[in-house]
C-alpha cells in the first residue's frame, strides 16, 4: 500500500462522496445517569441486533459531502483524500470559521472534524489514523487549539477510535436528535483533541 493523503477542492467532492461511510451497528452505549446526572454518567457497551447504519443515506439530501457548499461557506475548509494509487480509500472534513455552524460554538479557536470515512474493504489498515493525525495537523498549523468531533453512541467503534486519537469525551447529549425522528434514540457524544 502506498497511502497518499492529498488535500483537495470541492470540485473533487463528488469523487470523496463516493467513498462509502456505512458501518455494522453490533453494540450501542447506553448511557446510565448516576444519581440524576449529579454523579455523572456511565457508558454500558451493549450488544444489539446488528444492523447497518449509513449516515449518507440516514439525513436528508443536504448533508451529504456533495451539498456541502451549497448549505455553507466551506472556502475555508479542509479536505482531504487517502489515495492508494488512484484508488480512492479515504476522505476527511474540517470544518474551521464558519457562522453557520453550531458545532464551532462561536469559537476561532476550534476546528471540527466533520466528517471522516474510510472504504469498508480498507478499514482497520491504519488510513483512519493517519486521515486524523492530517486532518489534526492541519488545523494545528493554521492555529486552532482544539479540534472537536461529533459521534453518537451506536457507533461505538468510532468512539473508541477517537479514543485511541487520544481525544477525550466532552459531553454527552442524551437528547441531542430529539427533533430528528430517525435518530431520536441516539445520544450525541462530542469529542475534543487539544491540538
Amino acid at each position: 500500500m502506498s497511502l497518499e493523503i492529498q488535500e483537495i477542492g470541492v470540485e473533487l467532492l463528488p469523487r470523496y462522496a463516493e467513498i462509502p461511510i456505512s458501518f455494522k451497528v453490533e453494540s450501542v452505549f447506553c448511557i446510565e445517569t448516576i444519581s440524576q446526572g449529579f454523579g455523572g454518567f456511565r457508558l454500558v457497551e451493549k450488544k444489539v441486533e446488528p444492523y447497518t447504519k449509513d449516515y449518507d443515506s440516514q439525513a436528508d439530501d443536504g448533508d451529504r459531502p456533495i451539498r456541502w457548499p451549497e448549505r455553507f461557506d466551506v472556502s475555508k475548509w479542509g479536505f482531504f483524500l487517502a489515495l492508494d494509487g488512484p484508488a480512492a480509500v479515504g476522505g476527511a472534513t474540517v470544518a474551521i470559521d464558519t457562522p453557520k455552524v453550531n458545532m464551532l460554538e462561536n469559537r476561532d479557536d476550534l476546528a471540527v472534524l466533520w466528517d471522516i470515512r474510510v472504504h469498508p474493504n480498507r478499514r482497520r489498515s491504519g488510513i483512519g489514523s493517519k486521515l486524523f493525525q492530517y486532518a489534526a495537523d492541519w488545523a494545528r498549523g493554521r492555529g486552532y487549539k482544539q479540534l472537536k468531533i461529533e459521534t453518537q453512541n451506536v457507533n461505538v467503534p468510532a468512539c473508541r477510535f477517537y479514543a485511541k486519537q487520544g481525544c477525550e469525551l466532552g459531553a454527552i447529549h442524551r437528547y441531542g436528535y430529539a427533533g430528528r425522528p430517525h435518530v431520536a434514540r441516539e445520544a450525541m457524544l462530542l469529542w475534543y483533541l487539544d491540538l
